[in-house]
């Protein structure tokens, strides 16, 4: 959008300048044999500065001439002036004008410098890296004893809304067999050995948003009744896998990191590492037929 907006505004700065030059063409082609007072006084100017270049005594001005040309006319004397009469000089054509003309140039050149700015900056702000946090960034979830007890008082599931994630408990007697089993096993290893999963909220049918249901202690699409187990693999429903992850790491400091960055695609149908049954009435019917 930002894109458009840019390039809209180059377009009509092109057609700002379009307009200004043919107004300028048509001033010149009615502008015949008449000079304006500024043009007639730079010409003076020029003229008495020539004068005095080429001789130290004072140069004649317009007013003198006229002067004597009067008193020439009503028939008296007029003394003879010390300095030869300076040749007339006609005006430069291209000179006329040239105010107006240098400030057109001047504002065409600024517009089409400010449209080229504005587009460089658009440029510079959709390709420039993102921020350092929230979701698509590495994600700090906390110490893992910290997410154990925030998962017991979530009744099974924590929900962690900057990254848009899902974490729940992985048993330890599961570890050994996800290894077999997931193909990004290496990718989750730090959490999954920790005890922990971190699953991408949405459905990799058609991305509705998965709630938890504590009764089954599944997850349950509301959507379109796809149902995976607490670890995110499929149960049950239209959805062409498991539900999709994140990488995991555990810090030093025994700190649970998620990059939300990198999306991992969810296990195959049929994939159950952990055996878990539905522990209750499910929350959204079956959807095994659909």
């Amino acid at each position: 959008m930002v894109l458009i907006i840019a390039l809209v505004a180059v377009l009509a700065v092109l057609g700002i300048a379009v307009v200004a030059l043919s107004l300028r063409g048509r001033d010149n082609a009615a502008a015949i044999g008449q000079l304006s007072g500024e043009t007639v006084k730079r010409d003076r100017s020029a003229v008495d500065l020539s004068a005095d270049a080429e001789s130290d005594e004072p140069a004649v001005t317009g007013k003198a001439v006229e002067k004597a040309a009067r008193q020439e006319r009503s028939g008296a004397l007029v003394a003879a002036g010390t300095a030869a009469p300076v040749a007339y000089v006609p005006p430069d054509p291209e000179t006329i004008g040239v105010a107006r003309r240098q400030f057109l140039n001047r504002s065409i050149v600024g517009m089409f410098g400010l449209g080229l700015s504005g587009f460089g900056a658009a440029c510079i702000a959709f390709l420039w890296p993102t921020g350092a946090s929230g979701f698509g960034s590495v994600i700090n979830v906390g110490r893992i004893s910290d997410i154990q007890a925030a998962i017991k008082a979530g009744g099974g599931f924590f929900y962690v809304p900057e990254g848009r994630m899902w974490v729940t408990e992985f048993p330890a007697n599961a570890v050994e067999k996800a290894q077999g089993s997931y193909g990004f096993y290496p990718q989750v290893e730090g959490g999954l050995k920790a005890g922990v999963t971190a699953l991408f909220q949405t459905c990799p049918h058609l991305g509705c948003r998965v709630p938890e249901c504590n009764t089954s202690q599944w997850f349950e699409c509301p959507c379109h009744g796809s149902q995976y187990n607490r670890v995110g693999e499929k149960k049950g429903g239209p959805a062409p896998r498991g539900m999709d992850r994140f990488p995991m790491t555990v810090s030093a400091s025994n700190e649970l990191l998620v990059d939300t960055g990198t999306i991992i695609q969810g296990p195959a149908i049929g994939t159950n590492t952990t055996g878990q049954e539905a522990e209750g009435p499910n929350c959204i019917g079956s959807a095994e037929g659909h």
